[in-house]
């Protein structure tokens, strides 16, 4: 079992950044996919982004390619999520998630939320127009 913490949201101007953060407890971290993902009031949760627990593998939603930057410290138990060049449209609860997958390699992650076993509780993005 692990247990996911987000922070770093809040409010920001059109074009601001942000920086979420996750934090998981537990000593397993390291052995896990790590993934971003938002969800809209009424809305299907959506894929984000996704790092493989190497760091070596990354994958992007296309709404967000070129503007977000996922990435993991495994001596921190935290993956962190850089959001620059924000639109109103990002505006949404984000949720970091860990897959437990076996991956001997350490590359391999998912952009399907159903591979997912750990869900955080999110924290709040809003970009003004």
């Amino acid at each position: 079992q692990v247990q996911l913490v987000e922070s770093g949201g809040g409010l920001v101007q059109a074009g601001g950044s942000l920086r979420l953060s996750c934090a998981a407890s537990g000593r397993t971290f390291s052995t896990y996919a790590m993934g971003w993902f938002r969800q809209a009031p009424g809305k299907e949760r959506e894929f984000v982004a996704a790092i493989s627990r190497n760091g070596g593998i990354v994958y992007y939603a296309d709404s967000v390619k070129g503007r977000f930057t996922i990435s993991r410290g495994n001596a921190k138990n935290t993956v962190y999520l850089q959001m620059n060049s924000l639109k109103p449209e990002d505006t949404t609860l984000y949720h970091c998630a860990a897959d437990r997958t076996v991956s001997y390699s350490g590359s391999y992650c998912s952009t399907s939320l159903t591979d997912y076993d750990y869900w955080g509780q999110g924290t709040q993005v809003t970009v003004s127009s």
